[in-house]
């Protein structure tokens, strides 16, 4: 491997990495300004040891101040990490949630396709087999009990869970008043209604009030049981 390869590769892992080592420095100084301003402190002490307590303030500190030097730079170094951290987060959750809608877009418009050419029969077809496709290839290793006595498979997500059609209309109703009421709600407010832990995007994606909330319901066979597939209408990135 030659240099500029190697150097081509650090750079990327950096890059890919970054959150990451920005983390980890900012851990590292955290450590450090509380053991310089320690130090400081101790030799603070000593210093003013014989000077007069009758002293100004203004006086001592001209005296000492220079032993907080480095205490202070290692400070100014932690906060820039996690301000750093907090901008590259930033930026990866906006090209998540522009990819999302993207994505959505394009499935949106390739449905509305796909029933004008071949007719909305044929179109519940293909999406009950693209959904049964989907299930076989996420085996329901784990499945969340619920009040329900259905096997049901959320396919935004692929998981699991127990329900019954009732009260997955319930949640969709109680959400779709939450849309009117607050002009917008989550995955997150959805997948409480269902009994179903939030994910670490689901609270940036959800639906707004201009157009409510439906799911697409498949009847699936799922590892030779019955199982109630079902996705959104749409789902919009925050």
């Amino acid at each position: 491997m030659g240099l500029n390869q190697l150097t081509s590769t650090i750079r990327r892992g950096a890059k890919e990495n970054s959150s990451v080592i920005l983390s980890v420095a900012a851990g590292i100084g955290t450590i450090s300004t509380a053991y310089l301003a320690a130090v400081a402190g101790y030799r603070t002490a000593q210093r003013l040891e014989g000077e007069s307590p009758y002293d100004d303030f203004g006086t001592r500190a001209r005296l000492v101040w220079r032993l907080y030097i480095p205490a202070g730079t290692s400070a100014i170094f932690t906060i820039g990490c996690i301000a750093s951290v907090n901008r590259v987060d930033a930026r990866k959750t906006l090209a998540a949630q522009t990819a999302l809608a993207v994505a959505q877009r394009t499935y949106s418009e390739y449905r509305d396709q796909v029933i004008e050419e071949l007719g909305e029969k044929r179109d519940q077809k293909i999406v009950a087999k693209v959904a049964e496709n989907r299930a076989n290839k996420n085996p329901a290793s784990t499945i969340v009990l619920g009040s329900g006595d259905v096997l049901c498979c959320e396919m935004f997500t692929g998981r699991y869970f127990m329900s019954d059609m009732q009260s997955l209309h319930k949640a969709v109703n109680d959400l779709n008043a939450r849309l009117l009421k607050h002009d917008y709600a989550t995955l997150d407010d959805f997948y409480y209604l269902i009994g179903l832990e939030p994910t670490m995007s689901s609270g940036h994606a959800g639906w707004k009030s201009d157009k409510l909330l439906e799911l697409e319901f498949s009847s699936i066979i799922h590892n030779e049981k019955p199982c109630l597939a079902f996705d959104y209408n749409y789902v919009k990135a925050f």
